[in-house]
C-alpha cells in the first residue's frame, strides 16, 4: 500500500523515533513550542472538547518545584531535558463547550456528571498528548514521556487551584542517540489485531 506521507516523514515520526532519557545541550525555543502546538491542537477530540492543558517547563526554577514530584532517574532526566510539558487535563472544560462545539446542548452533557467528566477529560487528554508528542517528532524534536511522578504533587507546585490535573510528562529536546538501547520488540499485526 503506498502511504500518501513520504517514508522518509513517517519514519521520522513512527518507525525510527525513539523515546529519550538523555538529551543534548540545544536549546527549544519557543518558537518550536508555537509550532507543535499549532500542528497537534487539531487532532481529534470528544465533542471538540480540547481538555488538554500543557505547561512547558524550561527555567531553572520552574524544575526546582517539578523536582520533588520525581523519582531520582526521572530527576536526572527532567533536570537535563531542555524542556518539560507537563500534560494536564481541565477538570471544568466543559465551560468551553459552547465556543468549541456546533452543538449547544454539549455543556449539559457533563456538566452534572462527575464521573463522565473525569473519563472524558483524562481520556481526551490523553489523546491529545500523543497528538503533542507527535508534532513535536514531526518539527524535528524529540521526545522522552514518563509516567513515574508523583501527580500530587505536580499539581500542588502549578496547579494548586484544583482545576487542572496532570496526566504525564514529557521530556522535549533533541536526544542524543549514542545513549540509546536497541529497539524494543513490538508487537506483529496478528499478535495485537483482530479483524472481525
Amino acid at each position: 500500500m503506498t502511504a500518501n506521507i513520504p517514508d522518509a516523514a513517517l519514519d521520522q515520526i513512527f518507525r525510527t523515533a525513539r523515546s529519550f532519557n538523555d538529551f543534548t545541550a540545544q536549546p527549544v525555543t519557543d518558537v518550536e513550542l508555537r509550532a507543535l502546538y499549532e500542528l497537534a491542537k487539531y487532532g481529534p477530540t470528544t465533542a471538540n472538547s480540547q481538555p488538554q492543558r500543557v505547561v512547558f517547563v524550561k527555567s531553572a526554577e520552574a524544575k526546582e518545584r517539578l523536582k520533588p514530584a520525581l523519582s531520582g532517574q526521572n530527576q536526572k532526566k527532567v533536570l537535563s531535558a531542555p524542556v518539560v510539558a507537563i500534560l494536564a487535563y481541565d477538570m471544568r472544560f466543559y465551560e468551553h463547550l459552547p465556543r468549541l462545539f456546533h452543538n449547544q446542548q454539549a455543556r449539559s452533557w457533563y456538566e452534572t456528571t462527575p464521573e463522565a467528566i473525569r473519563t472524558t477529560a483524562l481520556r481526551n487528554a490523553t489523546l491529545q498528548g500523543a497528538y503533542l508528542m507527535l508534532a513535536a517528532r514531526a518539527i524535528g524534536l524529540d521526545c522522552g514521556p514518563m509516567s513515574g511522578f508523583k501527580a500530587d504533587v505536580v499539581d500542588a507546585a502549578f496547579f494548586a487551584d484544583g482545576r487542572f490535573k496532570s496526566n504525564f510528562l514529557c521530556c522535549l529536546g533533541h536526544g542524543d542517540p549514542s545513549t540509546l538501547p536497541p529497539q524494543d520488540y513490538r508487537f506483529a499485526f496478528d499478535e495485537a489485531c483482530t479483524v472481525a
